[in-house]
């Protein structure tokens, strides 16, 4: 039902706005050193390895979509050709992930990019990012591209802008609520309200 545009969502469903974002050059990048401790490396991803990282950066911002992914799909994704992984040690535990696409169109997506709770406000996500954008420009690409929503940090769009991107498109999206389909806990992200049928 709509009404005074409003859009009625059904329970059980999550709804969020989807912003797009691009960059079409590489941007002037502030050098940023990473903390003591922490380190950069890239990862040939295993499927524990990546469930694991995917879960813990993911947590509060309800990551769910590769959590859908059986064995199969998954080990395929993470051994194409095409994509890039890499994350931030600290203390001997991986606490980021950064995932590169490059598909043939000449693009590069920034398909994740988070930090877990251990590494948030440590000034390394803005590393991180200096790092994205620099590897995906090593190609030979025209366009960088990634997608944020209403259920990531508050602070993840303000960051991106300042990055260098721009918004370009906005859309809705309805899906299933992870909580509630058991991909997640119940408890993940209690900021975003749970709303049963």
């Amino acid at each position: 039902m709509i009404e005074n545009g409003f859009h009625d969502i059904p329970p059980g469903k999550l709804a969020v706005v989807v912003t797009h974002l691009e960059m079409d050059a590489k941007p002037s990048l502030r050098d940023v050193p990473l903390p003591e401790g922490v380190t950069f490396r890239k990862v040939t991803p295993t499927l524990d390895w990546f469930r694991d990282i995917f879960r813990r950066v993911g947590m509060d911002w309800l990551w769910y979509g590769r959590l859908k992914l059986d064995d199969a799909a998954l080990s395929a994704l993470l051994q194409d050709p095409a994509r890039a992984f890499y994350t931030l040690n600290c203390d001997g535990k991986d606490e980021a992930l950064l995932e590169l696409n490059f598909p043939e169109d000449g693009s590069c997506e920034l398909a994740y990019f988070g930090l877990t709770s251990a590494l948030i406000g440590s000034g390394s996500g803005r590393y991180l990012m200096n790092q994205a954008i620099t590897l995906a420009w090593e190609k030979p690409i025209n366009r960088l591209h990634l997608h944020t929503c209403t259920n990531d940090s508050p602070q993840a769009l303000g960051f991106y802008v300042r990055s260098g991107f721009t918004p370009v498109r906005r859309q809705v999206e309805i899906d299933d609520d992870p909580r509630l389909t058991g991909l997640l806990p119940r408890d993940a992200a209690p900021q975003v309200p749970l709303i049963e049928g």
